[in-house]
Parts: C-alpha cells; sequence; structure tokens
C-alpha cells in the first residue's frame, strides 16, 4: 500500500525513505526555527475511516499502483487468520488465560480485602503482632511479596508451558508469510 506522504508500502530506509524528507507541513516548533523532529506516524493515519479531503467528500481510493501491495497484505492477513484458528494457536491460548484468569482474579480478591479490612476494620489492623509491627503492615507487605509472587509465577509458566509452542509458532508464522510475500525462504 502507498502511504499519504508518498512512501511505497514496506518503505523506511533507502532512497526513498523518510531520512532527509519532509513531506508535511511544519510544526509551530520547526516554523520558529526551534528543534523538530520527523514523526513518520504524521501522515499516516489508516485509510477510508472517516477521513476527508478537507471539503466534505470521503477520501479516494488507492489507485492500481498500489494493488500488488494490498494483494500480499491481504494474503498475509489470511495466513494470520489461519494461524489463530490453528489447534497449536488456540492451545497456547487456552494456557495463557488458564493461568492469566485464575491468578489475576486471586490477585484482585486479595487487594480488594485488603483494603476493605483496612477501611473497615482499622482496629483489627492496629493490632500488633510483632514490636512496632502491626497486621496492616504485614498485609502491605503481603502485597508486595504476592506482586513479586504472581511476577515470578507468571513467568515460569511462560517459559514451562507455553514459550516454546509459541516461539515455532511465531516461526511457523514467519515462514508463510516469507512464502506469501515472495520474500527468500
Amino acid at each position: 500500500m502507498q502511504s499519504s506522504n508518498g512512501r511505497p508500502c514496506g518503505g523506511g530506509g533507502g532512497a526513498d525513505g523518510s531520512a532527509g524528507r519532509r513531506d508535511h507541513d511544519s510544526s509551530p516548533a520547526e516554523a520558529s526555527g526551534g528543534a523538530g523532529y520527523d514523526d513518520p506516524w504524521y501522515e499516516a493515519l489508516a485509510s477510508g475511516w472517516g477521513e476527508s479531503d478537507g471539503v466534505g467528500g470521503a477520501v479516494p481510493e488507492a489507485g492500481p499502483a498500489s494493488r500488488p501491495c494490498q494483494d500480499e497484505t491481504a494474503a498475509a492477513a489470511d495466513v494470520y487468520l489461519e494461524v489463530q484458528r490453528s489447534a497449536e494457536f488456540q492451545e497456547v491460548r487456552s494456557r495463557y488465560l488458564g493461568f492469566v484468569v485464575p491468578g489475576v482474579a486471586v490477585f484482585l480478591v486479595w487487594y480488594v480485602a485488603y483494603l476493605v479490612t483496612a477501611t473497615t476494620a482499622p482496629a483489627l489492623m492496629a493490632h500488633p503482632v510483632a514490636g512496632a509491627m502491626n497486621v496492616a503492615m504485614l498485609a502491605g507487605l503481603g502485597q508486595f511479596l504476592s506482586t513479586f509472587l504472581f511476577a515470578w509465577a507468571y513467568a515460569r509458566h511462560a517459559r514451562l508451558r507455553r514459550d516454546r509452542a509459541a516461539l515455532e509458532l511465531r516461526w511457523n508464522t514467519q515462514e508463510l508469510t516469507r512464502g506469501v510475500g515472495g520474500g527468500v525462504l
């Protein structure tokens, strides 16, 4: 696809890249001589999402020069949809959700219980445990400890149950998209 600033699809570097080009109006900082930057997303709006040509009409469709790139993009999108529907992807996703949903639920219940107890039972939270330590301080430290414990458990679960399958799925997806895009395998 050709972007609205004239760069070809997949462009970035090289002679037709954005280095040294100014395809948009200067920002107020640039116009006043101040430091400016070249924002590559300045004119990269999603085509066909309600933009107008400034006089109330719709933006015209891209010309035939962009057809091959659109075909490649559509074929790559088909690859991603095929991968999303695959049993391997569904397995990785179910493993992810099977850990994250219960983990987040337990963590939120623990956090809300801490907040509710701190606000409704201040006498209980002020009860001394050891020296200057009271129940509220231990519960607050428990919040920090449970956060780190949840992060460690998540990383361990990802490493042992998902990473290998997700990496293989990503590798296969990249190989399929390279084949669709006409790249070297």
